[in-house]
Order: C-alpha cells, then structure tokens, then sequence
C-alpha cells in the first residue's frame, strides 16, 4: 500500500470517525448523479455499523448545506466537482438512507452541469479510495 493511501486512511478514520479498514466504501456514478455507499465488512459489528450510518448521515446534511469540510481534510486537498457542487448546492439534493449493513448518501441532480460536477467528485473518490468501481455511468 503507498503511504500516500495509508495517510488518506488515517485521516479518514479521524474524519468520518470509523475504521477504513473495516468498511468497504463504493462511489456510483448514475445517470442523474451517484450514490456513495459504505458497509461494515463484518456483519455482526453493530458499533461500526452504527458508526458508518451516523457519519453518512452528517454528510447528507454538510453536503446539502455546501460544507465539504470533511472530504477535503480525508483527502488534504479540494476533490474536483467540490467547488461546483457547493456552487450549484440548490440544484443538487441529498438523502441518507440505511442498507443492511451500512448506508448510503444518494446524491441528485436535474441540473447537467451539476450532475458532471457530482461525477467529477465521485471519479476521485474511486480513484482515491482504489474502490474498482466504475468511473462511467451505468
């Protein structure tokens, strides 16, 4: 692992206040937007399960409010479509909602400018996170 992730990972943990290593993070690209999805990898942990929903929860709630702090301290830069998304903050909404072990921020868009921006953002959390997911629209 290159110690430029590792570091990520660290202050991903004091960021979103939950183990990386634990959880599996996936960033999906839709046609009206994405989705970003968190899942605890053991099943019978109900802390981090917990702990996961409460934090993406809060970023349902900073984001739709145009606060990216978060992100930008895990990643220790500006994640491309940041700016635009906080620009266009009242044409992109923003829902948490709980999966079975985990959850996940839906993120949408009528807006194509601000769908690009949200696709922009969730192409450097694949990259950043090394998720494997796709970086086109499916």
């Amino acid at each position: 692992m290159h110690a430029a992730h590792t570091q990520m990972n660290e202050r991903g943990e004091k960021g979103m206040g939950f183990s990386q290593t634990a959880t599996t993070h996936h960033f999906l690209l839709k046609p009206n937007g994405g989705v970003i999805q968190v899942e605890t990898n053991d099943s019978a942990n109900a802390t981090n399960r917990n702990e996961v929903r409460m934090h993406l929860g809060h970023i349902a709630k900073a984001f739709q409010n145009g606060d990216f702090d978060i992100p930008m301290f895990v990643h220790d830069t500006v994640p491309p479509g940041v700016p635009d998304m906080k620009r266009l903050g009242k044409d992109i909404q923003y829902s948490f909602e709980e999966t079975p072990n985990g959850g996940r921020v839906v993120i949408s868009s009528a807006s194509k400018e601000a769908v690009e921006a949200i696709h922009r953002f969730l192409r450097f959390q694949i990259e950043e996170h090394k998720t494997g997911d796709p970086v086109d629209v499916r």
